[in-house]
């Protein structure tokens, strides 16, 4: 059996292994740290945590980056308007994304860059651009020249006269051309800025990600994903930026982009702008982590996903009856023939080798539940069939617990928090260890951030 995957560059389906072979280097774009995240930001997460755990399930190695875009617009606007640093901004929500995530089940990136930690690499890359003419600088702002680049528009499938024809120059601006996009903004008063050879400024959003990814995973990266609405111009400015300053084509093997969460009243995709946010923390509350996941995945990632409340209701049920399943026990010695589940493991095998066909792969979780459900009416051996429900829902992302029973331990999980964090004020740290200790020893880790500290299960 073999891995295929969808690239958005090539508009095929087509077979996947690392280019080394063994190591499958991810990018994945992270959150825009002015607002806590949304269950959109779920949706896009979950997906890209259930295929690197598939690719280490069929035995890869992923070394996994999301970055933290923690200067722009909206960053400096809101923190402005709240009278904090962009700094203090950026450090409640990551805190807040953190809790996000390990409610959620899913696992942490290996590297977390924020874009004001690589102002380095940033300048690097413009100064090279500019040097090899496919950037300019004027009155502190630097633009990259897409006419410059012949096959710019290709991961959109954009033709660029339409496009230029389509974009204008805002007053202020001194483009060369409407459809070029800035590297570098000049500062403006009252706003963070760091120095560079076109005097003080700061980043525009698009370098940071290729700044991060090449810093971290190389000139060629095997899977780079996102949202749809990232495609253009996000992206395609990218691989614009990043192949003309490494001459290294492609820069991406596998482009991966799901579609959008939407409300069923408006149809409008969920986005801040149109201030129809869900928060993630409401809809765990009242679905659960296997719930809010079972809603996402019973569907394909690269289609749209319409939000109510009858999906979730519905695929928290469906998280019971695996939950129920899961922790079934025998009603008495076992007798009969043993349920064997290599088929089911055969069958979810082939459905996440097939595009990551998740809706299917979890369509033979609930066959494995149904006959465990009935090897135990039978009096039928069924330990072998409980693990590997267990090991196949572990690849999703299901933990198959109780929400109730999560839910009920973590508000003393926070309180034992808490008290760590005053013992470590208090400079008691041999207390504040047995803590740290006591719960890693009930598969709780804690992870000190500068936001806070943050608890996770284990992995």
């Amino acid at each position: 059996m073999t891995l295929k995957l969808h690239s958005t560059l090539s508009r095929r389906t087509e077979e996947f292994a690392p280019a080394d072979g063994r190591v499958v280097s991810m990018y994945v774009c992270g959150p825009n740290l002015y607002a806590p995240c949304h269950i959109g930001h779920a949706m896009s997460y979950v997906i890209f945590d259930v295929l690197r755990r598939y690719l280490e399930y069929r035995g890869y190695e992923v070394r996994h980056v999301q970055n933290f875009t923690d200067i722009e617009d909206n960053i400096v606007q809101r923190a402005q308007a709240a009278g904090v640093t962009i700094e203090e901004l950026a450090d409640e929500n990551i805190s807040r994304f953190y809790s996000d995530m390990d409610a959620l089940n899913v696992r942490h990136a290996h590297e977390y860059p924020r874009a004001t930690h690589e102002i380095p690499k940033i300048i690097e890359i413009v100064t090279g651009l500019i040097e090899k003419g496919f950037a300019y600088e004027t009155g502190g702002d630097v633009y990259y020249r897409v006419t410059k680049q012949p096959d710019y528009g290709k991961l959109s499938g954009q033709d660029l006269d339409s496009m230029k024809a389509g974009a204008r120059i805002e007053p202020g601006e001194q483009k060369e051309e409407p459809g070029d996009f800035a590297l570098w903004k000049a500062a403006k008063p009252g706003e963070p800025s760091w120095d560079s050879p076109w005097g003080a400024g700061r980043p525009g959003w698009h370098i940071e990600c290729s700044a991060m990814s090449l810093r971290y995973l190389g000139e060629q990266i095997d899977i780079h994903g996102g949202g749809q609405d990232l495609i253009f111009p996000h992206h395609e400015n990218e691989i614009a930026q990043t192949e003309a300053f490494t001459g290294v084509a492609p820069f991406v093997r596998f482009w991966m982009h799901h579609g959008l969460l939407r409300l069923v009243e408006s149809e409008e995709k969920m986005t801040r702008h149109l201030g129809n946010l869900i928060p993630i923390d409401e809809v765990l509350q009242q679905y659960g982590s296997d719930g809010l996941r079972l809603f996402i995945l019973t569907s394909h990632y690269r289609k749209p996903l319409t939000y109510t409340q009858e999906a979730l209701a519905s695929a928290k049920a469906g998280a019971d009856r695996l939950q129920v399943a899961a922790r079934v026990t025998p009603d008495g010695p076992a007798t009969g023939e043993p349920l064997d589940p290599a088929s089911y493991r055969q069958a979810f095998i082939e459905a996440m080798d097939d595009d990551l066909n998740t809706a299917q792969a979890l369509a033979a979780l609930f066959d494995l539940a149904r006959e465990i459900n009935r090897a135990r009416d039978e009096n039928r051996p069924f330990d072998d069939a409980q693990a590997a429900l267990l090991e196949l829902a572990d690849v999703m992302g299901l933990t198959l617990v109780e929400a109730e029973a999560a839910m009920a331990a973590a508000p003393f999980v926070e309180l034992l928090v808490s008290i760590r964090e005053e013992l470590r004020a208090a400079k008691q740290f041999e207390l504040s260890d047995r803590i740290r200790d006591g719960l890693a020893e009930l598969g709780v880790a804690l992870e000190d951030t500068a936001g806070g500290t943050a608890a996770r299960r284990r992995e």
